[in-house]
């Protein structure tokens, strides 16, 4: 088992992650009854998305000895109504200035990010756009 889900009552959940002990509460979005206090499940959806693109991205960067560490990710969700449902996920990639990289290790780690499980989980109709601000950081 991963992980258990418990229903605290005002549209509240609190997930724990059973190997190690941490744990996630979610609320309702504003637009959705809630009060929008904490990630709602489908903000962690599109986390999900971001987090796991970063974590394959690391681990092609790790192997090539590349620092990502102070990377930032901003996403946006995009809900669409009847049936509610995510409709989009707009993720921009932004680099630490003092990253510097060819071409060929930027072609690698955007290919890894591509290929992470979440996003080959995620269903077609769920557009998804991804920008990669290189500009920040500086190409060799």
């Amino acid at each position: 088992m991963t992980s258990t889900v418990i229903y605290e009552g005002d549209l509240r959940t609190v997930a724990e992650h059973l190997k190690s002990g941490s744990v996630i509460e979610t609320d309702a979005p504003l637009d959705n009854q809630g009060k929008a206090e904490r990630f709602s499940p489908s903000d962690l959806v599109a986390t999900a998305l971001g987090s796991c693109m970063m974590t394959i991205m690391g681990i092609k960067a790790r192997d090539a000895k590349i620092d990502l560490k102070g990377t930032k990710i901003e996403i946006e969700k995009i809900m669409k109504s009847e049936p509610r449902r995510i409709g989009g996920i707009n993720l921009t990639f932004h680099f630490p200035e003092s990253l510097r990289l060819d071409e060929k290790h930027i072609t690698i780690l955007e290919r890894a990010a591509n290929t992470c499980p979440v996003i080959n989980s995620i269903h077609p109709d769920i557009e998804v756009k991804v920008l990669f601000n290189w500009k920040t950081a500086v190409s060799l």
